[in-house]
């Protein structure tokens, strides 16, 4: 197998490990928030803005990711 055709596997690999890592992340992410707005709903403003902020974060690593196997190809 020549690096071209290795390049042309492992690409659209590493984009699907981040994807599945974001939506681990985000998933779980949403899950605490949900539950810490449960237990203290009138905490759950700052709650919201802390779970948005964090999601922007895994997201923006997610893109980055893709950004990255564009550029590689």
């Amino acid at each position: 197998m020549d690096a071209e055709t290795a390049r042309g596997f492992l690409l659209p690999l590493t984009v699907s490990v981040a994807a599945i890592g974001s939506g681990l992340g985000l998933g779980k992410a949403v899950e605490s928030a949900m539950e810490a707005m449960a237990r203290q709903p009138e905490a759950a403003g700052k709650i919201q803005t802390g779970m948005i902020i964090g999601a922007a974060f895994i997201e923006a690593l997610t893109i980055y990711a893709l950004v990255a196997v564009i550029l590689l190809k």
